[in-house]
């Protein structure tokens, strides 16, 4: 990670990390950096916090000042811009999101002209720029300087896209979705309206600053609730850029990323559409996940924390299905990111396809319990190379043996050390986990609330 740029883009609370400077050096480097053969084109997409639209306008003054003409999607998902970068020839594409996070924060998440996430390289070169105390990059003068184009139809062409790729209609089938009052809002419903669903929608109202606010994925028991009462074949939940995507069953039963990778592993396996016979996991899927794909005969990988080294582990080793615990699913005969409403029409799939209930379709996969505790800290480096905290976190795994397991990793977006234990019980878990988070506050490393 840099300075700036974590794994997944230059993220922080607005104006006091990230700020509209930020923003406009990052729009007038790409600007110039694309620009040098050719006069460079870039879509620009957002979220709906109040300070996208700010970013969206400081991004677009440095690269229209720097040469670049700008097509703007306005209010779009993540995979949606990756989508129209592949699809209709641009050089690079801005998504102004913080994700999952509260919507004082804000990111810019800039993908290359394949439609993944922009080379390490290319980050750190912005980053110089940033801190250069000189502007070296010339103005666009004249005729050169770039202009602004209204893009709205290559989110449609996005919408059309999606609704493709579904096998059967949706007809008569009681779908909610949880739009965390984000991204999801501009295109979800649509899509599901369009496919016969009888849609039902919570969290549908952004007002700037609701976003990700106890809905959608990090949210998941709202979403539980509202299938429950309102008796639901399924739900789906979305994070707030709508690259994420967790389920809830006709039961009410959460599904997570684990459970999704299987579900859709396992269907992919029966139809000769699992490349390699191989999914891809990170460190953090769950024990139980392993053991159900051993029972079936699935070859698995594990990468690090991050759909970043999930998608380049699939694309090194041709592999057509990876993911996270969280809800990034990334189908890579249709898509180069995590993509939550695919995902969701993925799901939808394995369940008409297989003509059965969801509830009745994860029946031989026993998760682990798992508890994971975010510790907010001064200093992430610090507590990674503290020689006592790396001492109680031997001590705790010796102690779990075969039985369970215990990760200590830093957030790559927010200051937090993730601390995940698991065991046979709840109980083991939540013990061993407050182990080292004693350890972490005894030894002065955490953030007083």
């Amino acid at each position: 990670m840099g300075k700036y740029f974590g794994t997944d883009g230059f993220r922080g609370e607005a104006n006091v990390d990230l700020t509209v400077m930020h923003a406009y050096k990052v729009g007038r480097f790409l600007g110039s950096y694309y620009g040098k053969e050719h006069k460079a084109k870039i879509v620009i997409g957002k979220d709906t916090r109040r300070s996208s639209y700010m970013f969206e306008y400081s991004l677009v003054a440095g690269l229209t000042a720097s040469g670049a003409d700008v097509y703007l999607l306005h209010v779009t998902t993540t995979p949606s811009v990756s989508y129209v970068i592949r699809t209709e020839g641009f050089d690079c594409g801005i998504m102004i999101s913080a994700s999952h996070n509260p919507y004082y924060d804000n990111g810019i998440k800039i993908i290359n002209g394949n439609g993944y996430k922009l080379e390490a390289e290319v980050e750190q070169l912005i980053e110089d720029y940033i801190d250069c105390k000189e502007d070296n990059i010339p103005y666009a003068t004249r005729e050169n300087i770039g202009r602004t184009v209204d893009y709205a139809i290559g989110r449609n062409r996005y919408i059309g896209y999606l609704i493709s790729l579904a096998t059967r209609s949706f007809k008569d089938i009681k779908v909610g979705l949880d739009l965390a009052n984000g991204s999801a809002t501009s295109i979800a419903k649509g899509v599901y309206d369009a496919l016969g669903a009888k849609t039902y929608v919570i969290n549908g109202e952004p007002d700037g600053t609701n976003i990700n606010r106890n809905c959608g994925s990090t949210h998941i028991e709202v979403l539980q609730k509202f299938v429950k009462e309102n008796g639901l074949d399924v739900g789906f939940a979305y994070d707030g850029d709508a690259d994420r995507c967790l389920a809830v069953d006709d039961m009410g039963n959460i599904i997570d990323g684990d459970l999704i990778l299987y579900l859709c592993g396992v269907y992919m396996k029966e139809r000769n559409d699992l490349a390699n016979n191989t999914i891809v996991t990170t460190i953090m899927s769950n024990m139980g996940l392993y053991e159900a794909l051993d029972r079936k005969g699935i070859k698995y990988e594990k990468t690090a924390v991050g759909d970043k080294y999930v998608y380049e582990n699939m694309m090194l080793n041709g592999h057509s299905i990876g993911g996270e615990q969280s809800g990034h699913i990334i189908f890579s005969k249709h898509a180069t990111t995590g993509d939550g409403i695919l995902t969701s029409l993925k799901l939808m799939e394995v369940m008409l396809e297989s003509k059965a209930k969801l509830s009745q379709l994860h029946k031989d996969l026993k998760i682990f319990p798992q508890v994971l505790v975010n510790v907010r800290v001064k200093d992430k480096k610090a507590v990674q190379e503290d020689a006592e905290i790396t001492k109680e976190v031997e001590a705790v795994s010796e102690q779990l043996g075969k039985n369970g397991r215990i990760l200590v990793r830093q957030s790559g977006t927010e200051p937090l050390i993730r601390v995940m234990v698991e065991a046979k019980t709840e109980e083991i878990c939540k013990r061993e986990a407050n182990r080292v988070v004693q350890a972490m506050k005894n030894r002065g490393h955490v953030v007083d609330k």
